[in-house]
């Protein structure tokens, strides 16, 4: 059995980081990995596992902007002000800008991942013709289809139409036709079509050679994405359906410590970035940047423990929706309070008077001083300062990254029946009702499709764009106007990167 430890080393010295500025250099890379090709012995089968690994390295290596730009979008989440990413607040107001370097390096990184999982799959391929275990060589393709897939639904829904890469030669590029959004999406769902026969049937964290790595259901749950994306509702009830009947995956019981360590490799995680400080004060550190979403300035429970850059902040027309339905520990998970947060949200006649516990102190201990960029910080990025390590002290190192959780697989089963599919998994109502009971909320009757997507809202609050891309879907565009901004249908996707239209013709279309 190898040890997550034994998997990341291994992953960092099979993976070969690469940045790239343009697509001149994803072909000098091409090359590079060319060489490394031909120099690999792939009749030492034991290897086999390498491709995979590194193509997991990409995932948990992902560049600390990525997430905030595809989630800045929509009514739960505002962007951190009084900082030298202007651009940044300004996307989180629909006003884009094409030479923004966040817009770049999102479609670099992301685009880069996909050719390592394409490079991935070559070489497995070639270690199962010469003589590889077939069975585990398909299985192994079939995880970087997922994780594949996983980039290239992001973007596809920050940008639309894409260029599908098909293989690991970014050269190919320049002769891809564009593919609509809906041909990408229907592309993935093929190609989970494929994936998850050759994927084992258990949770991710049950698995033993890659804990954590990519399962059947994972497959089964892009499938459910990308047809979301589609409106395909029956596909969508048909693959969480078969997720939900699995019996395999559980609601973590305490919301709260879902997003805390308690959290990592949990029986509700179907897909997440993993990260490790080895159980070590001090030495390898394996970490996300979290400083991103962190205050500017706390006292911490912990004396030492470090702040953030304050970019990132839950917006106060979800803090009330919420507030609205008398949500507590979810409120309390995805807000942290200021002082001066609480203060703006009492000038408010309807919120005056707050609930007792809302407090700029977590139940952590931990202190959430006033700071200039925002009013509240993400509680879903937090990690409390009693939970670090003893010895590290960089904001929510060693906290994991949840991708996909079981409660979106239940709701968006419930989400497709109340759109007329039909499922084998229950009632909507009882997949809404197990998300509302963990919540502390009472169960509903006779759920109505407005319902299922407040209860999308309240639970999936400031992850990967969620709220924004639903009602993109449902063209219910008034709700994305709020606060000031002014949206319009125009303004559903970012404008592709100058410097990436600058080198693909075919972006020009």
């Amino acid at each position: 059995m190898k040890t997550l430890k034994t998997i990341i080393v291994a992953a960092l010295v099979v993976a070969a980081p690469l940045i790239f500025s343009g697509c001149s250099k994803y072909i000098d890379a091409a090359k590079e990995d060319t060489q490394l090709t031909e120099n690999t012995d792939y009749s030492i089968h034991s290897n086999m596992i390498l491709p995979i690994i590194g193509t997991y390295t990409e995932l948990n290596n992902t560049e600390w902007e990525d997430f905030p730009l595809i989630s800045v979008r929509g009514d739960d989440v505002n962007a951190g002000g009084l900082g030298d990413q202007q651009d940044f607040a300004e996307t989180d107001s629909y006003n884009y800008n094409k030479d923004y370097w966040m817009y770049n390096s999102l479609f670099q990184n992301y685009y880069k991942n996909m050719f390592s999982a394409h490079s991935a799959m070559e070489q497995i391929t070639l270690y199962k013709e010469n003589g590889a275990s077939a069975t585990l060589a398909d299985q192994y393709i079939s995880e970087a289809k997922v994780l594949n897939s996983w980039w290239l639904f992001q973007l596809s829904r920050t940008w639309g139409a894409l260029l599908i890469p098909s293989s690991s030669d970014p050269s190919a590029l320049f002769v891809t036709p564009l593919s609509s959004k809906d041909e990408v999406m229907q592309y993935i769902s093929d190609r989970m079509d494929e994936a998850i026969p050759n994927l084992p049937a258990v949770r991710p964290n049950e698995r033993t050679d890659i804990p954590g790595g990519v399962t059947k259901y994972t497959a089964l749950a892009m499938k459910a994405l990308a047809n979301l994306e589609l409106k395909n509702y029956q596909a969508v009830a048909e693959a969480t359906g078969e997720i939900i009947n699995s019996g395999k995956f559980q609601l973590e019981s305490d919301y709260y410590e879902l997003f805390k360590i308690r959290g990592k490799l949990n029986n509700e995680n179907i897909l997440e970035m993993q990260y490790s400080d080895l159980g070590q004060g001090s030495g390898d550190n394996y970490s996300y940047l979290y400083a991103f979403f962190g205050p500017q300035g706390w006292t911490p429970a912990v004396t030492g423990a470090g702040d953030g850059w304050g970019f990132f902040e839950p917006s106060l027309k979800y803090i009330k929706f919420m507030l609205d339905r008398d949500e507590t520990v979810r409120l309390e998970t995805t807000v942290i309070f200021t002082n001066r947060g609480i203060t703006e949200l009492k000038k408010d006649p309807n919120y005056s008077t707050l609930p007792s516990w809302i407090s700029n102190t977590t139940r952590s201990g931990d202190v959430f001083n006033d700071y200039a960029r925002a009013m509240f910080a993400s509680g879903k990025h937090y990690l409390p300062s009693n939970q670090l390590t003893p010895g590290r002290t960089d904001y929510g190192t060693n906290k994991n990254f949840a991708c996909i959780r079981y409660a979106e697989i239940l709701l968006m089963y419930a989400e497709a029946l109340t759109q007329g599919a039909s499922g084998s998994a229950g009632s909507a109502d009882n997949a809404v009702n197990q998300v509302r009971e963990r919540a502390g909320l009472s169960p509903l009757s006779g759920v109505t499709n407005d319902q299922v997507m407040d209860e999308k809202f309240a639970e999936l609050g400031t992850e990967w764009g969620t709220r924004y891309f639903d009602m993109i879907r449902l063209g219910r565009y008034n709700e994305l106007s709020y606060d000031g901004r002014t949206f319009s249908a125009d303004k559903t996707f970012l404008p592709y990167p100058q410097n990436q239209v600058d080198q693909l013709p075919n972006l020009k279309q």
